[in-house]
């Protein structure tokens, strides 16, 4: 899982990264969110947090964290993007097709990267990424009724 929000700080700086109220305030709204929440939630969650806080200051956010590996960006096809603090571990994801909940779906074939190309067209592959698609127990049950 992720970093624990105690930790955040001295993790921030062993990656080179100012301890700011904004990231730690995003982190914190990832952290402690039910799944894999988009900006909207994030930037809502953050500002209940700390108060003021831009939307740009939060993409700034998100984009430091990424790229310092604490936080892992998905992209579901037709959904915006979405963060979460489960990194490092080559998992997957499953996502509704009707409301478009995700959940983390551990590697599907052992290590990473799990699945690899007949030809990689000489490519090292260290990461495979894969989204499965369905509908969620809650849609189903609507959709019943």
């Amino acid at each position: 899982m992720g970093i624990e929000l105690e930790q955040l700080p001295g993790e921030l700086r062993t990656r080179g990264l100012r301890v700011t109220s904004p990231r730690l305030a995003v982190y914190r709204a990832i952290a402690e969110s039910a799944g894999h929440p988009d900006v909207d939630a994030i930037a809502t969650r953050a500002r209940e947090l700390i108060g003021t806080l831009s939307t740009q200051a939060v993409y700034d956010a998100l984009h430091a964290l990424t790229a310092a590996g604490l936080l892992r960006r998905i992209e579901p096809a037709g959904s915006p993007a979405r963060f979460e603090t489960r990194v490092g571990d080559n998992h997957h994801h499953v996502v509704c097709r009707v409301c478009g909940a995700a959940q983390d779906v551990d590697c599907v074939a052992g290590a990473a990267p799990c699945l690899a190309p007949d030809d990689a067209g000489g490519f090292v592959v260290d990461e495979t990424e894969v989204t499965f698609w369905g509908i969620c127990p809650t849609c189903q049950a609507v959709t019943a009724s």
